[in-house]
């Protein structure tokens, strides 16, 4: 009934929203590398996730127009692609919560267990970004599934488990490329834990299991690229490398370089993307947080999102779970704390980050604390009141946490603690905590109940509105129109604006309604407005567009 439950609203999420910022280019970096064995265009992220969302398009006809910074899709309809697409996470999400279920129920009890499954099965972020074509999901259980087998593996330190480990761990690097850091820390366990205790000696390590568990890591990495081999030539100051596939040719400066040199590299599209990600982080990304602005970032950026985005129930009973854990005795102490290592480890590297878009980067963390919750739901069981007491609590707290986030379903990637007003959201978090383009399903239905308003639209998503059907004139920073207008919250935040508060005029009118909780729709009067020329946009025609894959 619970994994019915997080299905049903997975079903409502997807039928409800719309294509979000990162969806095009995922799904069509998948259906190209599926046809084209193309890697290199897309090297940006690790394609596991990519490959996996694009199984059931492989046999329908799309077609998109890739441009120097943006992917647009064509043909078919949106729906098709999202229809296809997102289920496969879904699917994933649900692997997840059933993981989930089991470590509680090996550490705690059936009902602690249930207590986490059902908390789960409520949560807005998990609800969310395993109903996207997007790969945050996919990380987050692998990593959640390497924690657990590396446990696994202290328990049984077999060559069997240390093989699931290896494939799980390459897994995980075919799926973020922030998970280097929780490889080394998982092949350092197998390095020095024993069964029971740690190897104090240079005898005591385990060479062979960790060696065997890195290659085979290495080779699911390999196979994640089509065992693609890339030459790499260094060469007058430059490395060029030559890559599989349709697009073959990369060249960087490398100065420092004298002597050439030429290697063979297998999956050098891995090796290239996280470079190239390292590179990102170290130049920064413009982010947003309480009404200020950042091009590298803020420390305290994950750990307020965090509060401001997750169920306080959640958040209360994970940090009491984990308080007991420290100053009480549970059977499974010594698992839990090792478990704990994998969410500490991962957040240390992510504030140090200067890459802050969204607590979407954190989910990886958020099993970790729904886990800590059966160890309150487990400590609740041993309080000396009558059993059915306890189970009334738990009851009580579930029917809270739905109730809570009843406040924005379906719109689940937009939810904020009850704490926060709804419309005033954009004021603390912008771009996918709270518009992420999704909101272009609730403006179809919109104008369909005003036909006869014309529409001025400063939108934050990717996808041209023009693909839903909308009939709409762009709105600049520059533009006052009158009438009626519409924004997204991230525009109203200001990120991503040359100037912050381009769209902050609007605010001296009432709001009038807002969209699927990211669009703001406002009513300015004609004597109040100066309204710049604006160029109402239409349908894609298809010029130009690449035909992917004709069954």
């Amino acid at each position: 009934m619970l994994i019915a439950l997080f299905l049903a609203q997975c079903t409502w999420f997807i039928r409800t929203q719309s294509f979000t910022n990162d969806e095009p280019e995922h799904i069509i970096a998948g259906v190209e590398a599926w046809h084209f064995g193309e890697f290199k265009h897309w090297h940006d992220q690790p394609p596991l996730g990519r490959l996996l969302f694009t199984l059931p398009l492989l046999n329908k006809g799309v077609s998109y127009r890739i441009t120097e910074d943006q992917v647009r899709p064509i043909a078919p309809a949106p729906e098709v692609w999202l229809y296809r697409a997102r289920p496969v996470n879904v699917l994933l999400g649900v692997v997840l919560l059933l993981l989930l279920w089991g470590t509680a129920q090996r550490l705690f009890s059936e009902q602690a267990a249930l207590f986490v499954l059902a908390l789960g099965a409520l949560s807005p972020d998990l609800i969310a970004h395993f109903s996207l074509a997007t790969i945050d999901g996919v990380g987050c259980l692998f990593i959640f599934a390497c924690a657990v087998q590396s446990l696994r593996y202290r328990r049984n330190p077999s060559r069997t488990q240390a093989a699931i480990l290896g494939v799980l761990l390459g897994g995980m690097l075919l799926a973020k490329f922030n998970s280097p850091p929780l490889f080394a820390l998982a092949l350092g366990m197998v390095f020095f834990l024993r069964r029971g205790e740690a190897g104090a000696r240079l005898r005591g390590f385990r060479w062979g299991r960790t060696a065997m568990a890195a290659l085979i890591a290495c080779l699911t990495v390999w196979s994640g690229y089509f065992f693609h081999v890339s030459k790499v030539v260094f060469a007058d100051q430059m490395v060029t490398i030559h890559f599989s596939g349709y697009t073959k040719l990369l060249q960087y400066e490398m100065p420092t370089l004298q002597t050439p040199v030429t290697i063979f590299l297998p999956a050098c599209e891995w090796l290239t993307g996280l470079g190239q990600v390292v590179v990102h982080n170290i130049e920064g990304h413009r982010s947003f947080l309480l009404g200020q602005y950042s091009a590298t970032g803020f420390r305290s950026y994950f750990l307020l999102a965090m509060l401001l985005k997750w169920p306080l129930i959640v958040l209360l009973l994970g940090v009491s779970g984990a308080v007991l854990v420290l100053w009480r005795r549970f059977p499974a102490r010594r698992d839990l704390l090792l478990l704990a290592i994998f969410p500490a480890v991962y957040f240390a590297f992510a504030v140090t980050a200067h890459i802050d878009i969204g607590i979407r980067h954190m989910l990886p963390v958020y099993p970790f604390l729904l886990l800590s919750t059966g160890a309150f739901a487990e400590w609740a069981r041993g309080w000396r009141w009558n059993a059915r007491w306890t189970q009334l609590l738990l009851g009580v707290l579930l029917l809270a946490q739905a109730a809570d986030i009843a406040r924005y379903a379906p719109d689940y990637l937009s939810y904020f603690t009850v704490l926060v007003k709804p419309t005033d959201t954009w004021k603390l978090l912008s771009d996918s905590n709270t518009d992420w383009g999704q909101g272009m399903v609730a403006l179809r239905q919109f104008q369909a109940e005003h036909p006869n308003e014309p529409i001025h639209l400063a939108y934050a998503g990717e996808v041209d509105p023009a693909f839903y059907g909308i009939r709409y004139t762009r709105l600049h920073e520059e533009d006052h129109p009158s009438g009626l207008v519409i924004v997204s919250a991230t525009h109203l935040s200001g990120q991503l604006l040359k100037n912050h508060y381009a769209y902050r005029w609007l605010l001296q009118y009432p709001i009038k309604t807002v969209l699927n909780h990211t669009l703001y729709v406002f009513e300015v009067p004609q004597a109040n407005a100066a309204l710049s020329p604006g160029k109402p946009v239409q349908a894609d025609s298809g010029a130009g567009a690449r035909t992917a894959y004709s069954p």
